[in-house]
């Protein structure tokens, strides 16, 4: 997307328009790192509107600098409410005031975590903007505080008491707002809530993930702007939806309650399977439906993490306090939640023999139906039928006035869809059908060759000791019928950057074999080029290890300089100051180095250089893919002349389950004929998921003891693959692939010849870490001559 600065940068003061055009460039490199293109056209569209608003030039820098901030933290499509609401404000208040709000929006879209609740804070600014306008001002200073302690239902509260209290008196609400009164402080600690989801969204993550080894969705919500959403966790399009904070509950943390609630919501996720039918129920018939299904999903979950009892069962037994003496529970209610902890405790006793018959029926039940949700259907249909008859129903909104916090609204019971686990494929946990390979006899094999269905997802390879001649075709068997062989699967994480956490075993690396060619091909290399190998050799000449070198001149060493003493000694008879340089010193030069070359060898690759296709010439034209074989072959030359140990690799990938990695020449070879008809045969196509193959060339290069070891990396572009629409997905686990290749001393370093890799090579790698070679046809003069650099 190519925009004009200067346009844009037009509508400011026209005595800085070249710095605001430097700002405006620097922020939207920034931008398109976070945004789509959709979402870059909407925060230019803004930026216009906001010259449109002759506030002042202060406004729409900071808009420019601050809202890609907004757009990371609750997502791109706020972006066009935000531009609307501040429209609206400037109408109501200054633009000194609009773009405070603007400079703090960065903020409050990290506190409050989310795009609706980020809108509600938005409509509250215009309600106090009609309200009490003097106080936006103050109020936006102490922005900081008042989110860091409130979430947006006690800002409301705590904004339009002091809105009202001070309707007429301005200097009252300069005063309230700027947290200079003794009201302030105090409606402020009124409405101050104990735990913030905010201050516990990333440790929740860690807690689910360790739990069942699967990302989940959460997001916070405020019940005083959405009916009653907010009142209790529910589950929505396979998100948690969960409280903006949580007050302490007779002596339990809201911390626990936060881990009490995600942990429940995840267990309907994970073992739901199938929806409940509501058909000919009654909504009093539903509540006590959802009450065995909380307790069938929660026996599931503790069946497999027994220590989950323990965190559900203290919100049965923790000890009433005062204010909960006061609330008297209706007896049905009283009747529901002992019901409750029957199920969940095989251990309690009731004084109804109703509730211990019911639990123990449920029990045993569970031993042969856990999965079946029906079970929970049945119970609690008949146990509603027999209760109703001792004892009075009471209205339908006391039985949703549920006492236990951590329990959602089972919404998702009933609303059921599909388990996106195993439909989508977002299904976290490590395989556990992994494909079998037996070596089997020759009937065997004669007796299953002709299966059609047999695919790269079949059961079992099967494989024979020694190669099954056919004589009437006259080739083996696997020539014929078989595929080409693959490795054991390798299994890599990727970093998800929207939640900041590692997708374990989320993408497979496959080693597979390129067709062979001939070797004469990669000797022809040399005599193409033959002015630049010998500039090579003369950079070999340089870089050859010298073995032990004396050097004399220093005080102190190794060996003493005779002569230099002697020298010395005739100094000293003489009354003269001596030379104290009299001693040799050792040094051993060698190299200790191992190098892996990677390549991407994407469809790309097979683009020609400097004409397009149509245009005569075309056919004889060289393509990517040839001259980084070529820039490779002198490359592999140099350093098979200096004796270093080195190992050249291809990758090349059709989606996150077929990352294809090709070894052209590992370690403990020798670059003769086998290795160059490899690199002779190499071939270009499908993409390019730069994360996984670094991991993978990562761990083939950490097999080798060599004191420094280095991935140098030559690619046309930047990451991508069929299965990513999102540009920023495969950069940012990139990223974490090179971080993590740093941490374990192996350094990696970028040959790009994308022309327009400044944009990203450098957020990848580093700033010192890559070269853009901008005329892909000096690649095979380049490639040695970073090489060199890099390891002399």
């Amino acid at each position: 997307m190519t925009v004009d600065f200067s346009a844009y940068a037009f509508c400011l003061k026209t005595d800085a328009q070249h710095e605001y055009q430097q700002t405006l460039e620097a922020s939207y490199h920034e931008a398109a790192r976070i945004m789509s293109p959709h979402g870059l056209e909407h925060y230019l569209t803004g930026m216009k509107a906001m010259c449109g608003l002759n506030k002042g030039a202060d406004l729409v820098l900071t808009y420019i600098q601050e809202m890609p901030g907004v757009a990371k933290e609750v997502g791109e499509d706020i972006i066009a409410e935000v531009v609307s609401a501040l429209m609206k404000l400037s109408s109501h208040t200054s633009g000194t005031v609009v773009t405070l709000i603007m400079a703090s929006l960065p903020l409050a879209a990290s506190r409050l975590g989310d795009a609706d609740v980020l809108r509600g804070y938005l409509n509250l600014l215009h309600q106090l903007a009609g309200k009490a306008p003097r106080g936006l001002r103050p109020m936006m200073e102490n922005i900081d505080e008042l989110l860091s302690k409130l979430t947006l239902g006690g800002l409301r509260r705590w904004a339009l008491w002091g809105a009202q209290a001070h309707a007429r008196d301005l200097d009252g609400q300069l005063a309230y707002f700027g947290l200079k009164t003794e009201s302030a402080r105090a409606v402020l600690q009124k409405e101050r809530r104990g735990t913030l989801f905010v201050d516990q969204q990333r440790k929740l993550n860690f807690y689910l993930r360790a739990l069942w080894a699967r990302a989940f969705f959460m997001r916070p919500t405020s019940g005083d702007y959405e009916s009653r959403q907010g009142l209790k966790p529910f589950i929505t399009d396979f998100q948690i939806h969960l409280p903006d904070a949580f007050d302490t509950w007779r002596g339990i943390a809201g911390t626990e309650i936060y881990r009490a609630a995600t942990a429940h919501a995840a267990a309907h996720l994970v073992y739901t399977t199938q929806p409940l039918s509501a058909q000919e129920l009654r909504p009093a018939q539903m509540k006590f439906v959802e009450l065995f299904e909380d307790a069938r999903i929660e026996a599931l979950a503790i069946r497999d993490f027994p220590g989950l009892r323990k965190l559900w069962l203290i919100y049965f037994t923790a000890p009433l306090t005062p204010a909960d003496d006061s609330i008297e529970l209706h007896p049905m209610l009283d009747i529901m939640l002992r019901l409750a902890q029957a199920l969940l405790d095989p251990h309690y006793r009731d004084e109804l023999a109703i509730i211990n018959d019911t639990a123990f029926d449920f029990h045993r039940a569970l031993d042969t139906r856990a999965t079946d949700n029906r079970l929970s259907w049945e119970f609690g249909v008949t146990f509603y039928n027999t209760i109703v008859q001792s004892v009075a129903l009471p209205n339908l909104r006391v039985l949703e006035n549920w006492p236990l916090p951590y329990r959602d609204d089972n919404r998702y019971v009933w609303e059921f869809n599909e388990n996106l686990f195993v439909t989508r494929g977002i299904d976290y946990l490590p395989t556990t059908h992994q494909q079998v390979r037996r070596t089997v006899s020759v009937m065997e094999m004669v007796n299953e060759v002709d299966c059609e269905l047999a695919g790269d997802d079949a059961q079992e390879i099967w494989r024979l000791t020694t190669p099954f001649w056919l004589d009437q075709e006259g080739c083996t068997i696997n020539e014929l019928e078989g595929k080409e062989p693959v490795s054991e699967p390798f299994h890599y994480p990727e970093w998800d950057y929207q939640v900041q956490l590692s997708r374990p075993d989320w993408a497979t690396v496959m080693e597979r074999r390129q067709l062979r060619a001939d070797p004469m091909m990669m000797d022809e290399i040399l005599i193409k080029y033959r002015p630049v190998a010998s500039r090579i050799r003369h950079l070999i000449d340089a870089m050859q290890p010298q073995g032990i070198v004396r050097r004399r001149g220093y005080e102190e060493g190794e060996e003493l300089d005779l002569n230099a003493a002697v020298r010395a000694m005739i100094d000293i008879r003489r009354g003269i100051m001596p030379n104290p340089r009299i001693n040799i010193r050792i040094t051993r030069h060698i190299r200790d180095l191992a190098i892996l070359v990677l390549m991407d060898l994407s469809a790309s690759t097979n683009e020609k250089v400097g004409i397009k296709q149509g245009e005569p010439g075309y056919e004889d034209a060289p393509s990517i893919l040839s001259l980084t074989r070529e820039a490779t072959g002198l490359l592999a030359w140099a350093i098979d002349a200096i004796g270093d140990r080195f190992a050249v690799h291809g990758f090349a990938s059709d989606g996150r389950h077929n990352v294809q990695y090709y070894r052209f020449k590992d370690f403990n070879q020798s670059y003769d004929d086998a290795a160059k008809s490899r690199l002779a045969g190499m071939t270009g196509g499908l993409s390019t998921r730069m994360g996984a193959a670094l991991r993978h060339a990562g761990w083939h290069i950490s097999q080798q003891p060599a004191q420094k070891r280095l991935v140098l990396i030559i690619t046309d572009g930047e990451p991508a693959d069929i299965d990513e629409r999102d540009p920023q997905y495969l950069r940012h686990d990139t990223k974490k692939a090179v971080d993590e290749l740093r941490m374990r001393g192996i350094y990696s370093y970028c040959l790009t010849l994308d022309p327009h890799a400044d944009r990203y090579v450098a957020r990848l790698f580093g700033e010192n870490a890559y070269s853009i070679v901008d005329r892909v046809e000096k690649l095979p003069e380049r490639l040695p001559a970073v090489f060199a650099a890099l390891t002399s």
